[in-house]
């Protein structure tokens, strides 16, 4: 029998609409005048753009409709089945929309570039992306993808999973409720934390191309979400105790993650505010301060060191006897060994002496005494 080849047409189209409507829905969400407005950092030809804050609010929107999805009894565990050609559909809408981006670049203000994406490369350019902050009026493309599409996603495949093993089993394993509560506590934190992200590399020096659009709308909803997507194929038992392990081993990671980011936050924003005031710094040629003291220097890294920590606790209930769960960990310290590498290599550049005096302060700079 010949295959339907307008079945599957059909079925395809289907599933690309379904990832615009996904991302229709959470530009819908973005727009919605709730949450606060705050400003980015004084960008290089010294403005400030304006960003909404309100990612958690589309998060517990999200979160209403898919209650409201399994109360009318649709068959969420049906994400299982589809998630190979919804992957496919997302790295299509990634490539589109870096070539959207590349074709628009040039349209741009000089000032408007990235430091790193303006080489005249062609393909280097188009994957790291020539223009820093590029909207569309008020939408800011970068900051939008960031967090929205792809972290929330990430939730709802997540769920999906679960509602498979439900399906499969009659009830959810321990071993997913952990994984699923461990990365909804994550995204909620990032979300809930979202002012953050304004100061980060991402934003601050990335341009927007293929790496950033490919990763945030494919990559991390896809892959970050291997261990339950593992979990309906692959059931796993654990034990009251080694749950309680898990908890408290996740439960580490997740304080030295956010102590660490909040203390880095805050003392971007406000180095005179009382709970950073206190801790010692260096100066620097730039009239910056580095920080020497709290966590800061504890190890140079510490945000990191909390990230592969729950990296590792997110694999952990899948067991030890299959290498796909801890593919996530196993990228995630590439990725940060070679961003760690490439902060230094910036640090050391902007910096000079006294990022030299700050290394010889804090020696380590992910894992203390081993790296």
């Amino acid at each position: 029998m010949k295959p339907n080849k307008h079945k599957a047409t059909h079925s395809a189209e289907k599933e690309f609409g379904g990832a615009l409507g996904w991302i229709t829905l959470q530009s819908f969400l973005y727009l919605l005048p709730i949450g606060k407005v705050s400003e980015g950092l004084v960008l290089r030809d010294g403005s400030r753009l304006k960003y909404p804050i309100n990612g958690f609010h589309a998060l517990s929107i999200t979160a209403v409709l898919l209650l409201v999805c399994l109360w009318l009894g649709m068959p969420l565990g049906y994400l299982f089945e589809l998630i190979l050609p919804l992957a496919v559909c997302a790295i299509g809408v990634s490539y589109l929309l870096s070539m959207y981006l590349y074709i628009c670049s040039f349209w741009a203000p000089q000032h408007a570039l990235s430091l790193g994406g303006n080489t005249g490369n062609p393909l280097y350019d188009f994957f790291m992306g020539r223009e820093l902050n590029p909207r569309i009026g008020d939408f800011d493309l970068k900051y939008f993808c960031e967090l929205r599409p792809g972290l929330i996603g990430w939730v709802v495949i997540n769920l999906g999973m679960l509602m498979k093993e439900v399906e499969l089993r009659g009830s959810p394993s321990l071993a997913m409720l952990l994984v699923n509560g461990f990365q909804l506590l994550y995204v909620t934190d990032a979300l809930w934390n979202e002012e953050a992200v304004l100061t980060t590399m991402d934003i601050v020096h990335d341009g927007f191309g293929f790496m950033l659009a490919f990763g945030d709308l494919a990559w991390v909803p896809f892959t970050y979400g291997l261990q339950a997507m593992f979990l309906v194929v692959h059931p796993q038992s654990l034990s009251t105790l080694e749950a309680a392990g898990i908890i408290l081993l996740n439960g580490i990671g997740y304080y030295i993650f956010r102590k660490s980011n909040s203390q880095k936050n805050q003392f971007r924003r406000d180095p005179t505010h009382k709970s950073v005031s206190h801790l010692e710094t260096i100066a620097t040629a730039t009239g910056k301060r580095l920080l020497v003291s709290g966590w800061w220097g504890f190890v140079r890294h510490p945000n990191y060191l909390g990230d592969l920590l729950m990296a590792l606790v997110w694999s952990l209930p899948c067991g030890m006897l299959h290498i796909l769960p801890y593919f996530y960990v196993i990228y995630f310290t590439i990725l940060l060994i070679h961003r760690e590498a490439r902060d230094e290599k910036q640090c050391r550049a902007k910096y000079g002496l006294a990022w030299d005096t700050y290394c010889r302060r804090v020696p380590y700079r992910i894992i203390p005494y081993i790296y």
